[in-house]
């Protein structure tokens, strides 16, 4: 996949300045997208918009396929008529800089219950109700929250495993819970069509996020156990993580089910198939999380608390993407970041998947980050500054490290600084004009870097528990940050024409390497 030299930003929905507890994909999202195109931006990235699960990560949903309601937007329901401007006012109490789960679920989704149930049928939602995932979903919700809001292997043994005639039985009980949830997931159809119809006219490209794994207390994994390693109670034989490395002596034990993946095989691969098509019918290009695991990925015994005692099996590889691909270009971004071996690069090359840089990753002496200095970013990859697991830049560079990692990045910041010819006052922008100016087709910086901000505006720290995903903008970007951010692209020649933006589909500047 080949593509114009462009810039982007990365900055997910939630984080998004809103009077009402989060960032919705309402008027504040409208409003990014604009000044995106304002300053010459390409592309916009977000983190998965599904329903939040454990710990409120958009990495652990309950649903590949279904739409996040904390995002919907309410000031557009006021306007619809489905909710008073008294019924959302409570909301103006939640916090401004951070999103509160907690009171935040509680208050909003009996908001949504109310205004979908006060949608009148139309078209489109008739249209909507065929949408494959929907039935499942909306029994799995239902049924879940019927069900103390346990875990689906917690529920009774027949509904658990699907068994008839009680599945039947319960359904019919929570027939109107159902309906409220399709009516939920209708609002956020709705919502989103007019945000990429939004995007579309601005010429702004919208990336997702694909998570290779997915949840296992999920709808996905409810509705179709016989897709997964499970034991006849629906429970995980194995489950996913990664080995052990220089970051963590016990590796990661990250705990998603593992696929049956000669049974996707056997079936065409029709699951997968589903899921990226409801994804592009969002987004213009996703990113692939863990994309090495296509080529191998680490299985650990579920009844193993570290990952230590993993093994590698192969995964689905080139049979899978050419499956997906038919005849036409996949627009994947890879992300193969990590330990990564000759059959990733090679099965990333074979579709012309662009893969990812990240220069924070780039100043070590270690041989092995060397791919990460922007001065070595070859033309296909995704250049980043830092991602969502990473510190800020600013946070990164001044905070306060693990003891460990101290003297190595003693290192890094000695190297970058050489590199910038700084005293680091402003190492946000010099790291943002280093990957920018590199030869990776396409940069994206995350908005914290934009905004100079510290590790107080970190959006996740892998392996701790609490404190993620909370993170949220004060404002709009300032004026003083959109014009540099024009200037850093100019200069760079990543600004975007008119040409370029006018075009009705995004995606049609892609050409195919294969």
């Amino acid at each position: 996949m080949r593509t114009p030299r462009a810039g982007g930003v990365l900055v997910h929905v939630s984080s998004l300045p809103s009077p009402h507890g989060i960032g919705t994909i309402g008027n504040e999202a409208r409003q990014l997208a604009t000044i995106l195109a304002e300053a010459g931006q390409r592309y916009w990235q977000m983190l998965p918009v599904g329903p939040t699960g454990y710990r409120d990560s958009p990495y652990q949903s309950p649903s590949t396929f279904a739409g996040n309601p904390l995002l919907i937007d309410l000031p557009d329901l006021v306007e619809r008529g489905l909710l008073a401007a008294r019924e959302i006012k409570p909301l103006t109490e939640l916090p401004k800089n951070q999103v509160a789960f907690g009171p935040l679920i509680k208050q909003k989704s009996k908001l949504l219950s109310k205004a979908a149930s006060r949608q009148e049928v139309d078209r489109g939602l008739a249209s909507f109700l065929k949408t494959p995932w929907l039935e499942n979903y909306a029994a799995y919700t239902a049924l879940k929250e019927a069900n103390d809001l346990r875990s689906w292997t917690d529920w009774p043994g027949a509904l658990a495993l699907r068994q008839q005639p009680e599945l039947s039985r319960a359904i019919a009980k929570v027939r109107r819970r159902m309906e409220l949830e399709v009516g939920i997931q209708y609002l956020f159809h709705q919502q989103w069509e007019s945000l990429r119809a939004h995007c579309r006219k601005l010429g702004v490209v919208l990336i997702g996020d694909v998570p290779i794994f997915v949840a296992h207390d999920s709808a996905d994994v409810w509705s179709q156990p016989d897709l997964f390693e499970l034991d006849d109670r629906g429970n995980p034989t194995v489950v996913a993580g990664v080995p052990p490395d220089y970051f963590s002596k016990t590796g990661q034990r990250w705990g998603n089910p593992l696929y049956r993946w000669d049974l996707l095989r056997a079936d065409g691969y029709k699951w997968w198939n589903e899921r990226m098509t409801a994804s592009l019918s969002r987004f213009d290009l996703v990113r692939v999380d863990h994309f090495r695991g296509f080529c191998a990925y680490w299985e650990i015994p579920a009844t193993e608390v570290t990952a230590v005692k993993g093994r590698w099996v192969p995964g689905p590889g080139v049979g899978l993407f050419q499956e997906l691909a038919g005849q036409s270009q996949l627009p994947i971004i890879a992300e193969d970041l990590g330990v990564i071996t000759p059959d990733v690069t090679a099965l990333r090359q074979r579709f012309g998947f662009p893969g990812m840089r990240v220069g924070q990753f780039g100043f070590d002496d270690e041989p092995e980050t060397a791919l990460h200095n922007p001065d070595n970013f070859p033309p296909d990859v995704v250049a980043y500054t830092g991602t969502h697991d990473n510190d800020t830049t600013v946070g990164w560079f001044w905070g306060n490290n693990r003891r460990h990692d101290r003297r190595r990045l003693t290192r890094h910041r000695r190297r970058l600084l050489e590199r910038v010819g700084t005293r680091g006052e402003e190492i946000n922008w010099d790291l943002i004009e280093l990957v920018m100016a590199s030869k990776a087709e396409t940069a994206i910086v995350p908005v914290q870097d934009l905004l100079g901000l510290g590790s107080e505006a970190r959006m996740n720290t892998p392996g701790k528990e609490e404190g993620n995903w909370v993170w949220r903008m004060d404002g709009p970007l300032p004026d003083h940050v959109l014009t540099r951010l024009r200037e850093t692209t100019a200069a760079s020649d990543r600004h975007q024409t008119s040409d370029i933006r006018h075009q009705t589909d995004p995606r049609s500047d892609l050409k195919s390497d294969v």
